[in-house]
């Protein structure tokens, strides 16, 4: 590799990167489990595409919409057991590495986003397998 390249091959990684992070996982979920979806009411399906849990959803309905819970408890009271799914929301994380190596003239790009778990967001609690109740709180 040419040293003049370097700077063009580290900007084409950055991009291609950037491009990669554009893909929404609620897409992906949504395409993987098209089958499923396909057989559920309309206002479900309506629900699950718009990234929403409702009341009366089942595990697998909420985690195409919502995605894997952060945690899941246990909540213990007058009413019996329930599980509970909770959503964190995630604060923004970038960072950009970059290299060159000794007289070669090879360089090496890092590039790391995600985010680090933040404030709890969504409390999905379930009885029987079914979604009973929803808490939201909005982000600050």
């Amino acid at each position: 590799m040419n040293r003049n390249n370097a700077p063009v091959i580290f900007w084409l990684m950055l991009a291609s990167a950037g491009m990669t992070g554009c893909a929404t996982t609620s897409e992906s979920r949504l395409e993987t489990n098209a089958a499923v979806v396909a057989t559920w009411p309309a206002e479900v399906q309506a629900k699950v595409r718009a990234g929403e849990a409702a009341v009366g959803f089942s595990a697998e309905q909420v985690r195409v919409a919502l995605g894997e819970p952060d945690r899941i408890t246990t909540l213990t009271d007058a009413k019996g057991e329930r599980e509970v799914w909770i959503y964190a929301g995630r604060k923004a994380r970038f960072g950009i590495g970059f290299g060159v190596g000794g007289g070669s003239g090879y360089g090496g790009v890092s590039v790391a986003g995600g985010g680090r778990r933040g404030q709890e967001l969504r409390r999905v609690i379930f009885e029987a397998g079914r979604v009973v109740e929803i808490e939201q709180t909005k982000p600050r």
